[in-house]
């Protein structure tokens, strides 16, 4: 008699306890799987997993359409852009600091703000920080505020590729015979009318890079293959018409420039090839170096950038990047005349902007969509393991439940009946996410 009565006690408290296993089999705490708000989307709006490029979760600080026009044929080699940075071996980190694209910035969080088993040094009143690898007196970071301006100020690509190994080998006293190292090359570019304005703005107040090397082919140019745009000491004061008019202002198409291999275009040297094939060859080099480049950001996307960063080295910021977007080249006032004449003069950096913000935005599209993948599968592995665990729970507590006899085994078979039931309705909960 108190056998059947703690039998009549069992099976409420196991149908609690299949209720309650049961809901965390099809909605388990840290899913989305579960949805019960009259605005949310379908299943299959919400979690499609097509290539198309769909912003799901814009960011609050970026201004974004809600698909990207596709121009240019992109590989997935060219939108999954991984890389086992070793730290602690002889990996170098490459950063190609473009003027007046917010370069300064990210240049500090790379020595400020990265998660690291060993930060970068830096001391108060200092420029430059000390970013050593864990256990080796080696720095992983090549730029202004590690290694200051080792290979001239402001050095563009062709500068970098023949001189930064040398001058890291130099520095920790390694053989380039025997030292293989990788060299991974960052950079950041910025919208050309704004970024051109604000250099304006700079030289304006005074700035002029006239200790730059711009070294190609082992020498820098010569007077006549650069001609300064002014006579005095520096630009201070400069009409934006006068900064316009100069036809040796380097600001002109700039980002093209120092991305390119200028070697291929006789460096300097102007009388090399007609003016057409010049910007060919050059937005041509440009391109490729950019694609094929670790990791690009842009400025008018901070927080993109700081997660494309986050994905492509396995590094993470310990502060979020911040938008700002009331710069002095914002608080310039131009007409739509001076814009034209503006974009006119760097038609090479406007090509280029357009290839690199489809590029970059695509890339930032694949690696959400291939994040949301990877969730998946590990809540699904989750709740697979959880699945097991519960399943021998179940048949232990029927087992202690029915005393062992012949009638408690019949029990145990249909319990075991109704996980396989409560494991079908998760396994189709999770086939409608995918579809």
């Amino acid at each position: 008699m108190e056998e059947k009565f703690n039998r009549l006690i069992f099976i409420p408290i196991a149908a609690v306890l299949f209720l309650m296993i049961g809901y965390q089999y099809v909605c388990p705490a840290d899913s989305n799987t579960c949805y019960f708000r009259s605005d949310e989307k379908g299943l299959f709006q919400r979690y499609s997993s097509g290539f198309e490029l769909v912003y799901t979760e814009p960011e609050a600080d970026e201004d974004l359409p809600s698909k990207i026009t596709s121009k240019f044929n992109f590989t997935e080699r060219d939108l999954d852009r991984h890389v086992d940075f070793n730290i602690r071996g002889d990996d170098v980190m490459v950063f190609l600091h473009i003027q007046k694209t917010g370069g300064t910035t990210f240049g500090r969080h790379l020595v400020k703000n990265i998660q690291l088993e060993q930060p970068c040094d830096c001391m108060p009143g200092q420029r430059k920080c000390t970013c050593h690898r864990p256990g080796k007196a080696e720095s992983w970071l090549f730029s202004r505020f590690s290694t200051g301006w080792s290979c001239g100020l402001h050095a563009d690509w062709t500068e970098l590729t023949s001189c930064v190994p040398v001058v890291m080998n130099k520095r920790d006293k390694k053989s380039a015979q025997k030292s293989k190292r990788n060299f991974y090359y960052i950079t950041m570019l910025r919208d050309p009318v704004s970024r051109y304005l604000s250099e304006w703005k700079h030289v304006q107040r005074g700035a002029t890079w006239k200790t730059a090397l711009h070294m190609c082919d082992g020498r820098p140019p010569t007077q006549d293959e650069l001609p300064a745009c002014y006579s005095g000491e520096d630009w201070t004061g400069v009409p934006l018409a006068d900064f316009m008019n100069c036809p040796s202002n380097l600001a002109n198409n700039r980002q093209v420039r120092m991305l390119a291999d200028l070697s291929l275009v006789g460096c300097y040297n102007m009388s090399s090839m007609s003016e057409l094939e010049r910007g060919h060859v050059l937005l041509a080099s440009a391109k490729a170096n950019l694609r094929n480049m670790a990791f690009y950001g842009l400025t008018e996307f901070q927080r993109k950038t700081q997660y494309l960063f986050e994905r492509t080295f396995g590094l993470r910021f310990i502060r979020a990047f911040t938008q700002i977007n009331s710069t002095r080249a914002a608080s310039v006032g131009i007409s739509e005349k001076v814009r034209w004449r503006i974009e006119g003069l760097n038609a090479l950096d406007m090509e280029l902007y357009e290839y690199a913000k489809e590029l970059f935005l695509r890339r930032y599209q694949y690696n959400r969509q291939k994040q949301h993948q990877e969730e998946r599968l590990r809540r699904r592995q989750e709740r697979q393991h959880r699945q097991r665990l519960h399943r021998t729970y179940l048949a232990e507590l029927w087992r202690l439940g029915g005393g062992g006899g012949g009638g408690e085994e019949e029990e145990e078979e249909e319990g075991v009946k109704v996980l396989e039931e409560v494991a079908t309705t998760e396994d189709y909960s999770s086939q409608v996410v995918r579809w």
